[in-house]
Order: structure tokens, then sequence, then C-alpha cells
């Protein structure tokens, strides 16, 4: 069996453990195709987010309090690098973390796709899953928002400036900085029109036997993978059964801001709200299987067959059990 999950964040990077964990009780091969929309350059090294935290999550060197970055980390650079006033000072890299983004960038500066460098960095985490970024080339997920660039004048009552124009922000900062808290008009993938899937994404996703969207934020996490050309097509014509599973649960999200970015695009946080997001695929949208949580029984999604099931990953046996009631749809 070869099962093939579109994720991303740390939801995308916890599901993958039940997922590894039923396809090794069952002898089956699995492909991960992660998001690259959050990726950015920072002190000049290329730090890829969702792609660390499902290699250290599956590697077992996330940190399981924080739920991002490296178990026992240390952030001595980060504290040198606020001393000397180095911007931005919003986002913190651990020491530990660092190294990552040393090899990486090392490698890409040497010519090598982000494919190949993901698999050479994966040989030191045993992920016991293959992991394929959407795509090698430049796709960074930006915000469109209101507000003057820095410096900005802000009180209480404007807190992004009074003169109201809008302006485009790279995801991360509108995550990390700003809470998602800024008044948001749209997302953008910059660079996807022109992006091409990673060597093997495509491949994968023909050769699988089930396609599972992973219970990540469907805005930002699942929406830049499908945003690369032929990626969606693929998914959505392939011979594959699509099954995806519900990030909301009881009219909210399990963890992130999934809320603040689906009220972004005027679409319902709630189970039924995502589901239609994706749509049927008899209806030309992606699912043919939806799981919900027991908070959700009810939730119709046209053209979709939904059933329920216990969705809080707790531990590895219970997103197992998840996986394993995701595939019976199908």
């Amino acid at each position: 069996m070869r099962i093939v999950v579109l994720a991303g964040g740390i939801g995308g990077a916890r599901f993958l453990l039940g997922v590894r964990a039923y396809a090794r009780e069952v002898g089956a091969e699995v492909t991960a195709v992660v998001n690259v929309g959050d990726d950015l350059l920072l002190h000049g090294l290329k730090v890829c987010p969702d792609l660390d935290s499902v290699m250290y999550t599956l590697g077992g060197g996330a940190d399981p309090e924080r739920g991002w970055g490296r178990v026992g980390e240390t952030w001595t650079v980060k504290s040198e690098l606020a001393a000397y006033g180095a911007e931005p000072t919003w986002f913190g890299l651990g020491d530990k973390d660092i190294a990552t983004h040393l090899v990486r960038t090392t490698m890409l500066n040497a010519g090598y796709p982000l494919s190949q460098v993901t698999e050479a960095l994966a040989t030191r985490w045993q992920p016991g899953v293959r992991l394929l970024p959407a795509t090698d080339d430049r796709l960074e997920t930006h915000v469109v928002v209101s507000g003057r660039s820095e410096p900005a004048v802000a009180s209480s009552a404007d807190p992004v400036g009074a003169d109201g124009g809008q302006r485009a922000i790279h995801f991360q900062e509108w995550w990390v900085r700003h809470r998602a808290e800024i008044p948001t008009h749209r997302f953008v993938f910059v660079g996807a029109e022109t992006a091409k899937p990673a060597p093997g994404v495509l491949e994968a996703i023909g050769a699988a036997d089930v396609v599972l969207v992973a219970p990540s934020n469907p805005v930002v996490s699942i929406a830049p993978i499908l945003a690369v050309p032929g990626l969606r097509e693929a998914v959505a014509d392939g011979p594959a059964p699509v099954v995806g599973v519900s990030p909301i649960i009881g009219g909210a999200p399990v963890r992130g801001m999934a809320d603040r970015c689906l009220a972004v695009l005027g679409v319902e946080c709630s189970a039924a709200g995502v589901g239609g997001l994706y749509g049927g695929r008899s209806a030309g949208g992606l699912l043919d299987g939806w799981l919900v949580a027991p908070e959700d029984e009810g939730t119709v999604v046209p053209d979709v067959t939904v059933r329920s099931a216990p969705l809080r990953m707790t531990d590895e046996a219970a997103t197992a059990t998840m996986v394993r009631a995701a595939l019976e749809l199908v």
C-alpha cells in the first residue's frame, strides 16, 4: 500500500506520526508532500519551518511542550543578535536549529535543489517516511494587510498606524509578530505561478493507493501545496481516493489560528466550512471522504462521504487509530 499525505505545520507533523505507525502495522509506504509557503531567509539562512517540524517530530527531536523547534534548545545566538540590534527580533532561531539551517543553506548555495537537501538532512533524523517539499522553487505565502510599513505609529485604537494603506508582508511576520491580529485582506502565494512540483511529487501521487489531507491549516499549509501548478490536478484527477481530516473540532481549531485565516476567506470555522472549502471531487473539488470529530457528527459536505471519529492527537496510538478511521472511509 502506498500512502501520500499533504501536510504542513505542527498538526501535519503529529498526524504523520500516526500515519507512520499505521504504515508499519500494515507494511505501507508513506510519502509526505510538505508545505514550503512558510519558508523564509533569516540572517542569511534558509529556514523551512514546516519541513523541519515534520523532520524533527518524526525523528524524535522536536520540543513536545512548544510543539516546534528542538527539544533541549538553547538561545545564545538569538541573545547575541538582539545585543547587536539585528532585525528581525520577532523571529528567533535556536542554537541547535541554526545548525540545520546552516547545512541547508550551504547545500542550496552549492546548487543542490531543496528536495535533495531535504533527503540529505533526513538521513540524520530517519523519519521513516519519504519527505518531499511541494516544490524546489521559491514559493512564499505573503499576506496583504492594512497599515503603514515600519516605523509604525500605533495606538490601542489603531495598532497598525493611521494611513490604512495596504501592503504585503511575509506570512511569518503576520503569524509570529502580529499574531494575525491586524486587518487582513488576502493571502498571496508568491512564485506559485512559475513553480514546478518537486521531483517525485507527481509520481508519488500518481502511484498512490490513497491520498490523505492532514488536519493542517487549510489556508496557509494545504493551499500553498495545491497552488503549485499541476499538483491540485494530480490529486483531484488522479486514480487514488482522497480523504481529508478536519482541523476543526466543535467550531474551533485544534491548535493555531486557522479560524483567523478562514475568516479572511469568508469561510465558516467549522468542519463543514473546511470540508466545503476543499469540496467533493465529483463537483470539481478534492475530497472523496471527510473525517470529522464526534462533536461535529452530522456534518454534511456535498458529494463527500462524511464520518466521525475521535480526532484529538493525544499520542501516537490515538493518532494511528484516527488514520485507520480515515482510511476506512475508502
